[in-house]
């Protein structure tokens, strides 16, 4: 299965990479095991993660093939102390950017600049991740640090200077988007299904055109280019992002889920933290364009 997510879909755990699961051997007489309840699994041969002695016993029986008990697979706990410590380093780095980079009258153009400039370093380092055939946890936790420089100047111009609170409250929406998603999909009120994923691509395809769009029109023609992030559109927008945001988790949780119970091996969680932390600081972006717009005095 492909995520919507590049760092997913790129090499994570998408169906074309190797992963038991997505290259499952099918059953005698029958569809290829995973084919039942996902409709991703690809009808090949082989469990190249299933090393031990039960693996057959479960391929038979339809289960997703356990991973040896002493070797290295990802399990959840792998997941949540990577993001953990991927978040954990771009708060820390967000809260000094935010304590030592003034954003006074006199000092507002160089730590901006600083800002910009990381954020420029994180975008080339995301891509840099993404396009990898394993995961770098260096460069992604570099990536963590050079982004929360950035959000820590960024939330603090928005904070004191436009709305006051804006960057906990975007804090607060983004861990309660985080938290819905979580609940509705382990609840099952979220179908991850090939439906569900078109749609999901071809929203952010258009969205993602959109902005590009817009950003052009601001560029050669001045203001706000067409006026899709800012004022009523602004706010229009902003909510069709963190909506979107909220699919892509939906999709995340998926990819994870499906790599640890076909026993992904455990660098793979540094991946699934990079891409729920690529996640997590869209929807706090959009969060915090929100309640900028809709504190503005313009």
């Amino acid at each position: 299965m492909r995520s919507s997510n590049p760092v997913f879909s790129r090499r994570g755990f998408s169906r074309d990479n190797g992963y038991a699961g997505f290259n499952t051997a099918p059953q005698a007489g029958g569809a290829a095991v995973g084919t039942q309840g996902n409709p991703y699994a690809q009808p090949q041969a082989g469990n190249p993660y299933a090393q031990n002695p039960y693996a057959q016993q479960d391929l038979q029986h339809g289960a997703p093939p356990q991973a040896p008990v002493t070797t290295g697979r990802m399990t959840i706990d792998d997941v949540v102390l990577r993001t953990g410590t991927t978040l954990g380093v771009l708060i820390v780095t967000a809260a000094l950017a935010w304590a030592l980079l003034p954003i006074d009258d006199a000092n507002i153009g160089r730590s901006y600049g600083i800002g910009i400039g990381a954020a420029l370093v994180g975008m080339v380092l995301a891509f840099v991740q993404s396009f990898k055939r394993k995961a770098s946890p260096a460069l992604i936790l570099m990536y963590a640090a050079f982004e929360g420089v950035f959000l820590g100047v960024l939330s603090n111009i928005v904070d004191n200077r436009i709305a006051d609170g804006a960057a906990m409250q975007a804090v607060i929406g983004t861990m309660a988007v985080f938290t819905g998603v979580l609940v509705a999909y382990k609840a099952g009120w979220i179908r991850v299904n090939r439906r569900f994923v078109g749609f999901v691509m071809a929203a952010a395809l258009g969205f993602v055109l959109l902005m590009m769009v817009n950003l052009l029109f601001a560029v050669f023609g001045g203001g706000d280019g067409l006026g899709f992030r800012s004022g009523p559109l602004g706010v229009i927008f902003g909510v069709v992002g963190i909506l979107l945001g909220a699919c892509f988790l939906a999709l995340d949780f998926k990819q994870v889920e499906d790599g640890i119970a076909y026993g992904a091996p455990r660098e793979e969680a540094w991946l699934a933290a990079f891409g729920l932390t690529l996640t997590l600081v869209w929807i706090y972006m959009e969060f915090l364009r929100i309640i900028a717009i809709l504190n503005s005095s313009d």
